[in-house]
This record gives C-alpha cells, sequence and structure tokens, in this order.
C-alpha cells in the first residue's frame, strides 16, 4: 500500500479502521518513520480474540509492504501491554476442535510474522504480558518494559503449553536454566527482573517508557533498511546453520547491500562527515 509523501500524525484514511488495535506515526515529518500498532482491548487487559491476530497479522502486512514504516513499536493501551487468550471469551466459546486449533494457529502466525518482518520490532511491554502477551513480545527484536511491568508464561498453571517457537528463542535470549525456571514454574517477573535476564533490552520508569522506545525506534529507523532486514534475517535463523552455510548467507548478504543506492549513500556520507539518509533501495 503506497505512502503519501505527508503523513499525518494518524493513520491515512485508506488504513482499515480496526476494532482492536490503534495505529499511529510516531515520527510523522521524519524520513524515517515509525508506525506505533497498539493492542486496544484495554476493558480486557488487551487480552486476545480470533480478531486481534486477524488484525494484528493484516498491521504487520501493512508495515512489511510500506516502504516509508522503518520501524514498529509493539504497545499495549491502559495498564497491560497483553494478558494473554481472553479466558472469557474461551469459556463461553462453543469451538469444534478444528476452530480451536485454528485460533492456536493465528497465535503462531502472529509470532512469526513479527519474528520474519525485515523491520526492526520494538515490544513496549507497559504492564502485564502474560501468556501470549509474552509470546508476542519475545518474537519481537527488542523488548523495553516498565520496571514494575510483569512478564511471564503461566501456561503450566492452567494445563497447557507455550507456542510462538518460546520454547526455542527464550532459551537462546535467557540461556537454559532460566528458560527452564520461568516456563515449568510460570514465575512471573518484573521488568527490572527481566532486564538483569537480558530478556528485556532495558526497563525504564512507567513514564519513560514510550519516550525510550520511540528513541530506539528512531535509532532503528535511520539505519539502512536493507541492511536491516538482512542482519534480522542472519541473526534470528542463524541458530539453524552450520558455520559454512552461514558465512555463504552473510556473503550473499554483503553483496547484495552494496548493489544498494543506501550503499553507495553511506559510503559518501562517511566521507563527507554527514549522517547518511536512506532510502531502501
Amino acid at each position: 500500500m503506497p505512502c503519501p509523501d505527508s503523513v499525518p500524525a494518524t493513520l491515512p484514511a485508506t488504513f482499515p479502521n480496526y476494532e482492536t488495535l490503534r495505529l499511529a506515526w510516531l515520527t510523522p515529518e521524519a524520513d524515517s518513520r515509525v508506525l506505533e500498532i497498539r493492542l486496544n482491548r484495554p476493558h480486557r487487559l488487551n487480552a486476545v480474540v480470533e480478531a486481534l491476530y486477524d488484525e494484528l497479522l493484516d498491521a504487520l502486512a501493512f508495515a512489511r509492504d510500506t516502504d516509508s514504516v522503518r520501524a514498529v513499536i509493539l504497545t499495549g493501551e491502559g495498564r497491560a501491554f497483553c494478558v494473554g487468550a481472553d479466558m472469557k471469551e474461551h469459556g463461553g466459546a462453543a469451538r469444534t476442535l478444528y476452530q480451536r486449533r485454528a485460533y492456536l494457529q493465528r497465535g503462531n502466525d502472529v509470532c512469526e510474522a513479527l519474528y520474519r518482518l525485515p523491520k526492526p520490532v520494538i515490544a513496549a511491554v507497559n504492564g502485564y504480558a502474560l501468556g501470549a502477551g509474552a509470546e508476542m513480545a519475545v518474537a519481537c527484536d527488542f523488548i523495553l518494559m516498565a520496571e514494575d511491568a510483569q512478564i511471564g508464561f503461566p501456561e503450566t498453571s492452567i494445563g497447557t503449553c507455550v507456542g510462538g517457537g518460546v520454547s526455542k528463542i527464550l532459551p537462546q535470549i535467557v540461556g537454559l536454566t532460566q528458560a527452564r525456571r520461568l516456563l515449568y514454574t510460570g514465575e512471573k517477573i518484573t521488568g527490572s527482573e527481566a532486564a538483569r535476564l537480558a530478556l528485556a533490552l532495558a526497563a525504564y520508569p512507567q513514564g519513560a517508557l514510550p519516550e525510550q522506545a520511540l528513541a530506539l525506534g528512531e535509532r532503528l529507523a535511520a539505519q539502512a533498511p536493507v541492511s536491516i532486514a538482512m542482519l534480522k534475517r542472519l541473526v534470528n535463523l542463524g541458530a539453524a546453520n552450520d558455520l559454512n552455510g552461514h558465512l555463504q548467507q552473510e556473503l550473499d548478504a554483503v553483496f547484495t547491500c552494496s548493489t544498494t543506492a543506501d550503499w553507495q549513500e553511506g559510503v559518501d556520507a562517511f566521507a563527507q562527515k554527514r549522517s547518511p539518509r536512506f532510502q531502501g533501495r
């Protein structure tokens, strides 16, 4: 979907009106723009229903396909990031087994979309991030948390299991022993402890979180988009490669970057001692 040259502070009128999300441009006048995707079911602490997953997949496709989106911030409205599945909705829903599996697949699809989006995604965890909410946060490139926010995986306490790739990704982030502790016990930890474990990049006072998330988003958005896309794929998929295969993929990535106009812009900007203006091509 094309994006106008002059972008207002909210999304263009052509963008769909969502029931469970709010989207906004956080840097409307900049060449490198940061898009905020805000989960917007505060009356249910942003608990997940099918519509939220469907709309989030649509919003992430918009972010992927819109060149002027250079970074994404995912956060929650109100006092929670996302408390996981809406248990009230689940309890009253007469789903067939097929429908139950389709709902679970949507959750995996959202996490995979976050993981594979060729643009950096920051989870700004403003409050509770539990279950599916924690899974979405882990699928992002960076987690920033409010110091008093809480993140956890309570699945064992309700007789279910984590999804969204968490059992693979979380041990890579915090180490196997800490991942076992968090996943097996379902213990919730604060933003401060999450930062100590390196699950979160940093933790901030609640009021400072939006500003800090935007600052990181702007810094990431100012980098060369093709370079970021290549690196994100290399970093996220590198664990599945042997060394020789990974070296070849890095070589291909470096060569691809060298064919872009942004590469020449980076070289010229360095020589002229100025900040580069990357165009994503």
